[in-house]
């Protein structure tokens, strides 16, 4: 059954793969979830993606990064939904947790974390929170 909220499964199934202290992640493919694992491995939140082309769709193999045993991903969020969409300018991008995590913004200039959205002087979509 295809899922209504492709970047809410995403984030879910990272959540769940770092709860059962998992070393990998498969994620059905799409663009999207493709540039959000690219912004995540940018961001050094993970270790590395592979594009896997297996079956009709293809999947993401995503590897979590861990130290020391702690999972680089301590807590992520779905700011904007399907039924709520959260938009907002350079000037009103929020900082996670006092700049300890990162906003994924999706902008006119691709999907950005919140740094580079203000840096490249664009306001956007607030997708998730990080961190």
């Amino acid at each position: 059954m295809p899922t209504t909220d492709p970047i809410a499964d995403f984030l879910t199934r990272v959540r769940n793969a770092i709860m059962a202290r998992k070393t990998h992640v498969d994620i059905p493919f799409s663009k999207i979830k493709h540039d959000l694992a690219r912004v995540l491995l940018e961001a050094y939140y993970i270790r590395d993606f592979v594009q896997v082309d297996e079956g009709p769709q293809g999947f993401i193999r995503v590897y979590l990064k861990y130290s020391n045993g702690k999972p680089a991903i301590q807590g992520l969020r779905r700011v904007s939904s399907p039924g709520l969409r959260r938009y907002v300018n350079q000037h009103e991008i929020p900082r996670v947790l006092n700049g300890l995590g990162t906003a994924i913004l999706t902008t006119p200039k691709g999907l950005l974390t919140g740094n580079q959205a203000r840096r490249a002087g664009v306001g956007g979509e607030i997708l998730a929170e990080i961190w």
